[in-house]
Order: structure tokens, then sequence, then C-alpha cells
């Protein structure tokens, strides 16, 4: 399965793991064995690296952290639905990142991991994804 990228998609995911490497006394990271055993329903937190257009025109990316729930587990990865709009961008019908999206991500790309309430999980995981990330 082919991950998101800049290039591609305008969009990726930070790795947590990196940022912790290069500021270890301040970024902190749930267990190596918690984020390589999520359970479906779990909430993680991903950073986005999403590109955007500034006022001027001149294009930056910028980080956001997002909550995503996890909904399939696979073999070293995972598919998560976006639990909340990203606030960077502008939602439209050519733009991916939405509420409801399928995100595909690693163990690596977590920074932290909650349990929302059952009743919502399952609420959320009942929906079509409102965006389906391709699986080959």
């Amino acid at each position: 399965m082919r991950f998101p990228s800049l290039k591609e998609d305008y969009w990726e995911l930070r790795s947590g793991e990196a940022s912790q490497m290069a500021n270890p006394d301040k970024f902190w990271l749930p267990p190596r064995e918690e984020r390589e055993n999520l359970k479906r329903g779990q909430a993680v937190k991903l950073i986005f690296e999403i590109e955007g257009e500034n006022e001027d025109g001149s294009v930056e990316v910028m980080g956001e952290r997002i909550w995503v729930i996890v909904s399939e587990m696979h073999d070293g990865y995972y598919i998560g639905i976006l639990d909340d709009p990203p606030a960077l961008i502008e939602a439209g019908e050519n733009v991916y990142l939405c509420f409801g999206a399928e995100i595909p991500f690693r163990p690596e790309h977590v920074i932290d991991i909650a349990a929302p309430p059952p009743e919502y999980v399952e609420w959320q995981l009942s929906q079509e994804p409102e965006r389906t990330w391709p699986r080959n």
C-alpha cells in the first residue's frame, strides 16, 4: 500500500519517532509496544504535514496534530478514520483530508493514544468513510 506524500497528496505524516529522537527531553511518545498493538476503536494522535497556500500565494508546509480512530489493523500498518477536519486547509470536494477520511499510518507516526467513549466509537466506525484510501 502507498502511504501519503507531499509530492502526490499535498500532505503526509510526520514520524513521531524521528521527532522524539530530535528532541528526546521534550517529545514524549507512548511505549513502542502500545503503538504496535493498537486495537480497533482506540484513538491515536498523528502529526499531519499539510501543504497550504498563504494569503500572498506562497506555499508553506505546516504541521497539525489530529486524532484518528483506528478502524483496521494490517501487517505493520493501520487504517484510521480522521476524527476532526484539519484547521490548516479549507474543506472542498477535491480535498482528501476531511472528517471521516481514511488515514493509513504506522506505529512510528503515533504520538498519543486514548480511549474515546464506546458509543462514540461505535457511531464513528459504523459510518462509511468520507474518503477511502487506495489499498493497492
